[in-house]
């Protein structure tokens, strides 16, 4: 009060306004981060429409998920770095720009492999966005308003993720102006607009650190064709008769990974700039986090057969599929809000009672199904969907914080970004194997066997997932019993 006092008039009357201009621009840092997550999440109930307009093979809708989450785990490695290059307003402006004229393309698109092509640029340009956002925070706010600044991130990620599917079901519904489909990527660019202008006007610029950065080419090069090799075959495999080549890509892209691996230490021990802190790749507790967060978001993803199930069996709409779902929107809601009040407390004994929670909703629903059959009702499906919405958000919000937990403070950009990237791998892993299974029981189906096929094909998928849920809780025993207080991200 008394350093204000101190000020000139015009100073003093004028820092209300900069505090406004402040939460302005951090409005354009939050809108960009909720664009991803909602174009992550919006595929799950417009795939059967894109089908159903655009044609092409049930792999194709699995590329249209599966190529954006794979471009945004490769290229977050570097999209930091970007940021350390040009400036990290600038890359937000380049990953806005990008991002928004990539949504235009995808509304527009006249065939699958258009739209497929649309969606890894897509993808590539949210991965510029992205990582400059706690970087923006930390240059707009003073320490003591950082907190309440990252306090909003949680909640409002945690509610995008959870309401994409809704939003997306809501604008197929609409059919606003009769784009069908297309609006669930044209809506990007009102917003996109928005948040471009405002970052350009209202975001601090920061000076560019290209004197003690540079890209490391040959190891995006080198990661990206580890991914490829891993993901492709598992979306593409079964659609194609998994030839003899497509088993052999598989299996390199192991050693090709562990060559990745290499690189980033030599190039670490040369004194330049990696991709990936090597002393991170040392650690067991947070590599242990990193295979745990594989592992949590593809069985996430794996989700997203129940809205598929749905509409290919059962014949809903979008919204209609949407709404039937929202009581794992409301349920991660919840479980969202008691780990954000108790993570400091109970720390991973929260992973494991949300893993717990969110298995019993899939085994409910599994159990629900095998009861009910094609008769199935959205209301039959309520109770074990809430239940595993609450497990799901439990797990959510305090995952990054309790892995981190035995980070060093000059690690936490790097194991943060490394621990983004393989969210979006286990994404893309889940999005294939799963979908690789129920696809492979509906896509060779004749009409009157298909909604039989789509109803075995979501039971199989939801076993896979409750496995891969038992083994993220046996890794959780390998992560750090707190979670890390006072983060900066």
């Amino acid at each position: 009060m008394t350093a204000v006092a101190a000020l000139p008039r015009s100073t003093a009357t004028a820092a209300p306004r900069r505090l406004r201009k402040r939460w302005l621009a951090f409005s354009a840092v939050m809108t960009a981060a909720v664009m991803d997550l909602l174009d992550s999440t919006v595929m799950n109930v417009a795939a059967p429409a894109i089908r159903a307009d655009l044609g092409g093979s049930y792999a194709s809708l699995q590329w249209m998920a599966a190529g954006y989450t794979m471009a945004l785990a490769v290229l977050l490695l570097v999209g930091g770095r970007l940021g350390d290059l040009v400036g990290r307003k600038n890359a937000l402006l380049i990953g806005v720009a990008g991002f928004t004229v990539m949504s235009l393309l995808c509304g527009l698109a006249i065939s699958p492999e258009m739209l497929i092509a649309s969606r890894v640029l897509q993808g590539a340009f949210a991965a510029v966005m992205l990582p400059q956002g706690f970087g923006l925070v930390r240059d707009l706010f003073e320490p003591d308003e950082r907190t309440k600044a990252f306090g909003f991130f949680g909640p409002i990620m945690g509610l995008s993720a959870v309401l994409g599917p809704i939003i997306g079901g809501t604008l197929l519904d609409l059919n606003l102006f009769g784009t069908g489909w297309r609006s669930i990527f044209l809506v990007n660019i009102p917003v996109g607009i928005f948040t471009f202008v405002v970052a350009a006007k209202h975001l601090p610029n920061t000076k560019p650190a290209a004197n003690k950065v540079s890209l490391d080419v040959t190891g995006l090069l080198i990661a990206t064709a580890g991914l490829v090799a891993l993901v492709y075959p598992l979306v593409q495999g079964h659609e194609i008769g998994w030839p003899l080549w497509s088993k052999l890509l598989l299996v390199a892209s192991l050693p090709i990974l562990a060559i990745f691996g290499v690189h980033q230490a030599r190039r670490s021990g040369r004194g330049l700039t990696s991709l990936i802190e090597p002393r991170l790749l040392k650690s067991r507790p947070y590599l242990s986090g990193v295979f745990f967060a594989v592992v949590f978001f593809g069985a996430m993803a794996g989700t997203f057969v129940l809205g598929m199930f749905l509409q290919v069996g059962l014949g809903y709409t979008p919204i209609h599929a949407s709404l039937a779902m929202a009581p794992w929107a409301l349920g991660a809601l919840v479980g969202s809000a008691i780990s954000g009040m108790t993570m400091q407390k109970f720390g991973r004994k929260l992973l494991h009672i949300g893993l717990a929670l969110m298995a019993l909703g899939l085994a409910g629903t599994y159990a629900v199904l095998s009861l009910t059959g094609l008769n199935v009702s959205q209301w039959d499906i309520a109770i074990p969907t809430l239940f595993g919405g609450i497990g799901m958000g439990m797990v959510f919000v305090p995952l990054f914080d309790i892995i981190l937990s035995g980070v060093r403070d000059d690690e936490v950009g790097s194991a943060t970004g490394m621990l983004g990237s393989f969210e979006q791998v286990g994404i893309a892993l889940g999005i294939a194997v799963i979908g690789t299974i129920f696809m492979g029981k509906v896509s060779h189906a004749d009409a009157a066997h298909r909604a039989l096929n789509a109803l075995d094909g979501t039971q199989t998928a939801l076993l896979a997932t409750i496995g891969g849920i038992a083994l993220a809780f046996a890794a959780g025993f390998l992560l750090p019993k707190s979670a890390r207080a006072g983060i900066e991200h």
